[in-house]
């Protein structure tokens, strides 16, 4: 027997919520488990992509773009503001992602 199918629309608030609850744990856990922080991360953005959101820009600038480690400002990470720009320093893979700020 199969289980009545869910509609695209559906999944993808789903997938959104899963994402945001992914990330609120990762914040809580950070502190104790850094590796599961960064799970986390890894699981919210394999369900972005299977089906096929993207992750929301609030969310989007808590990890890092080249490593996908969860950052913690201060913790293993540095922001900075610069020429118009928001520099965030990650010090797990020593990379820089900048944001351009709109005046």
């Amino acid at each position: 027997m199969r289980k009545s199918p869910v509609s695209k629309s559906n999944q993808k608030d789903i997938a959104k919520e899963r994402i945001k609850i992914l990330f609120k744990q990762a914040e809580e856990v950070f502190s104790e488990n850094k590796f599961l922080a960064n799970r986390y991360v890894t699981l919210a953005r394999k369900i972005a992509m299977k089906v096929k959101i993207g992750i929301p820009l609030e969310l989007k600038r808590r990890f890092c773009k080249h490593c996908y480690k969860y950052l913690m400002p201060g913790v293993n990470s540095r922001v900075r503001t610069r020429d118009g720009k928001v520099v965030i320093s990650c010090f797990e893979c020593k990379k820089f992602m900048r944001i351009v700020v709109k005046k």
